[in-house]
C-alpha cells in the first residue's frame, strides 16, 4: 500500500510543478510585453502610455550621481515621473533608447541597452544602460536606470 501511494503521488507532484512552471512562463511573458510596451511609449514620446505601464505608486530611480542636473535619485508616481522627464530637455538635446536584450525572472525584467544620447550643445553618444524592471499585478512598481554617470557627464559637458 506504501509503495502505490508513492508510486502515484510522484506523477501528482510533477504535473503541479510542471503547471506552476507554466504558469511562472505566463506571468514572465505577460511582465515581458508589459516592458516593450513602456519602451515603445518611450519611443513614441507618448508619457500617457508609458504612466499606463506604471504603477500609480513607481518608483523611478535613477543614479544619485545625476542630481546636480536634476536627474538623480528616487522620483515616486506617476507626478515624479512626469517631473523627471519633463527636467530631461534643459539637460539634454535628445535621446533615443534601444533595448537589445530583455531578460525575464518572476517578476523582474533586466533589460540590456543602448540609448543614442545627444547633448543640448549637439554632441552624441552611444551610452550602455541596464534597466532593472519590478512588475507587480500587471504593472511596473519599480524602475532602476544603471549607467555610467562620469561617461554621461562628459557628454552632457561637451
Amino acid at each position: 500500500m506504501t509503495t502505490a501511494t508513492a508510486t502515484t503521488a510522484i506523477p501528482e507532484t510533477t504535473e503541479r510543478a510542471e503547471r506552476e512552471e507554466e504558469r511562472e512562463r505566463e506571468r514572465e511573458s505577460r511582465n515581458l510585453r508589459l516592458v516593450r510596451r513602456a519602451y515603445q511609449a518611450f519611443r513614441a514620446r507618448d508619457v500617457g502610455a508609458l504612466l499606463a505601464t506604471l504603477d500609480p505608486r513607481v518608483e523611478w530611480v535613477h543614479p544619485d550621481g545625476m542630481a546636480e542636473y536634476g536627474l538623480g535619485g528616487t522620483q515616486r508616481g506617476h507626478d515624479g515621473v512626469r517631473e523627471f522627464l519633463s527636467r530631461v530637455p534643459a539637460v539634454l538635446g535628445g535621446m533615443r533608447l534601444e533595448p537589445r536584450e530583455f531578460v525575464a525572472a518572476g517578476d523582474r525584467v533586466a533589460v540590456f541597452g543602448v540609448r543614442e544620447v545627444t547633448s543640448v550643445r549637439g554632441t552624441s553618444a552611444t551610452l550602455s544602460f541596464v534597466h532593472s524592471w519590478v512588475l507587480r499585478d500587471g504593472l511596473a512598481v519599480r524602475m532602476e536606470d544603471i549607467f555610467d554617470t562620469v561617461e554621461f557627464h562628459r557628454l552632457i559637458e561637451s
